[in-house]
C-alpha cells in the first residue's frame, strides 16, 4: 500500500509539472516537453490511444506487447482522466489512474517501469535512478527537430535525447548499463503527443547487435533510424 502510495504521489507531482529541481529555476526546454506540455489537447474523449512496445538485445530474452491509454471526460468536463494498461501478464505495470492529467501519462509509465527495470538488473536504488532521469531531463538532455512519418504523412517531431547515467559517480557499480541512451519523440501532430520513446544500451563492439533495446511508438507511427541505431 505504501508503495502505490508513492508512485501515486509521483505521478501527480509530475503530470502537474511539481518536478523537484534546484531552487529559482524555471522548466527546462526538454522539462516543458515532457512533463508541463497538454500533450492531450489534441485528443477528444472518449479515445484510446494504442501503442506497441518491443524488447530486444543480447542481455536477456525480449517480447513483445502492447499499451492502451484509456481517455474519458474528468469531473469538471475537461480532458482528460486516464487509465492506463501498460503491458499484460507477468510483464504488467500496475500504476493508479489519473483523475486530470495533461501530459500523456504513458511517458510516466514508461519511466516508471525503467527505474524498476534498472533496480531488478543492478540491485540499485530506484530513487537514484529516478534523480538521474529527472535531472538529465532538468540539465542534460538535448533538443531536435525531425521529420518522421506517421500514417503515411511526414510529421514533425522533437527528439529529446538523454543519457541519465553516463556521468553518475556510483557508475562502477553498474557499468554494463552506464551508457544507456534514452530518445523521446515527441509531436503535436499525433494524437497524445508522444510519437515514440526508445532506450538503448550498445554492446562493447559496435558491430555487433545492442546489449538491450526497448522501443514504444504509438500505432500508425513510422520511425526510421539509422542503420547502425536499429542493430
Amino acid at each position: 500500500m505504501q508503495a502505490a502510495a508513492l508512485t501515486l504521489t509521483l505521478l501527480m507531482l509530475l503530470c502537474s509539472a511539481a518536478v523537484a529541481q534546484p531552487a529559482n529555476t524555471d522548466f527546462s526546454p526538454a522539462e516543458r516537453l515532457l512533463f508541463v506540455k497538454h500533450q492531450l489537447g489534441n485528443v477528444k474523449a472518449p479515445a484510446t490511444l494504442r501503442y506497441r512496445f518491443s524488447k530486444r538485445g543480447t542481455l536477456e530474452p525480449g517480447y513483445e506487447d502492447r499499451v492502451a491509454l484509456s481517455l474519458k471526460t474528468s469531473a469538471d468536463g475537461s480532458c482528460c482522466a486516464t487509465h492506463t494498461d501498460f503491458l499484460s501478464g507477468t510483464h504488467a505495470l500496475q500504476l493508479p489512474d489519473l483523475p486530470a492529467a495533461e501530459a500523456n501519462p504513458v511517458i510516466l509509465h514508461f519511466l516508471e517501469r525503467e527505474v524498476r527495470e534498472m533496480q531488478r538488473l543492478t540491485k540499485g536504488s530506484q530513487t537514484h535512478f529516478r534523480k538521474r532521469i529527472r535531472m538529465a531531463v532538468f540539465n542534460g538532455a538535448t533538443v531536435q527537430a525531425l521529420a518522421l512519418r506517421y500514417r503515411g504523412q511526414q510529421v514533425q517531431v522533437q527528439e529529446i535525447r538523454i543519457t541519465p547515467f553516463s556521468d553518475d559517480p556510483n557508475r562502477p557499480r553498474y557499468e554494463q548499463l552506464a551508457l544507456k541512451e534514452y530518445r523521446f519523440l515527441l509531436s503535436d501532430a499525433v494524437p497524445g503527443g508522444l510519437y515514440g520513446i526508445r532506450t538503448r544500451v550498445a554492446a562493447a563492439d559496435p558491430a555487433t547487435p545492442p546489449l538491450l533495446l526497448e522501443e514504444l511508438y504509438l500505432d500508425g507511427a513510422e520511425p526510421h533510424l539509422p542503420r547502425t541505431e536499429t542493430r
